[in-house]
């Protein structure tokens, strides 16, 4: 029993690096080739579709009819690639239209913010250059009365924000 089962392990280990020492490749006439040689110098590297220790390269097999043999010449222009994958750019077209809705809906946030900016300020230029009597609360929870000093800074800075936000 226990040599029943070496022998079984042994011949396991065998076929599988009889399996993985396999080169594919598609000969001539677009048939898939299996050997454990090397493909003949004329098989192009392109048609190389295994080679021993490395993976399989995945081609797509043409679709036929039920019952129906496919011709070596539709199968051979089947395995050259068309270079673009359909599915990949369809992806990518839906991902930029996205990226362009979420750009465009920020930039329209940001000019609503701005014009809200725009008019605040205007606003509270208004009523920091009447003759009302302005007060406010500092950094230490103090009210402070401000003087003409502190208003010109105000209407300043004030300012500045209307010439960034009001165009």
């Amino acid at each position: 029993m226990n040599q029943l089962r070496y022998f079984l392990i042994v011949a396991s280990c065998t076929l599988a690096t009889a399996v993985s020492a396999q080169w594919v490749w598609i000969d001539k006439n677009g048939v898939k080739a299996f050997s454990d040689r090397p493909p003949p110098v004329e098989i192009l590297e392109k048609n190389i579709l295994k080679r021993p220790g490395t993976a399989p390269v995945l081609t797509p097999e043409p679709m036929s009819a039920p019952g129906a043999a496919a011709a070596p010449a539709s199968r051979a222009s089947a395995a050259v690639p068309s270079g673009v994958d359909k599915a990949l750019a369809e992806k990518k077209k839906k991902a930029e239209a996205v990226e362009l809705a979420q750009r465009n809906a920020a930039e329209e946030k940001n000019k609503v913010a701005k014009a809200d900016n725009c008019v605040r300020a205007k606003q509270a230029k208004v009523t920091y250059e009447s003759a009302l009597r302005l007060r406010r609360v500092n950094a230490k929870g103090e009210v402070e009365v401000l003087d003409d000093a502190a208003r010109a800074a105000e209407v300043k800075r004030i300012q500045a924000i209307i010439e960034s936000d009001c165009v």
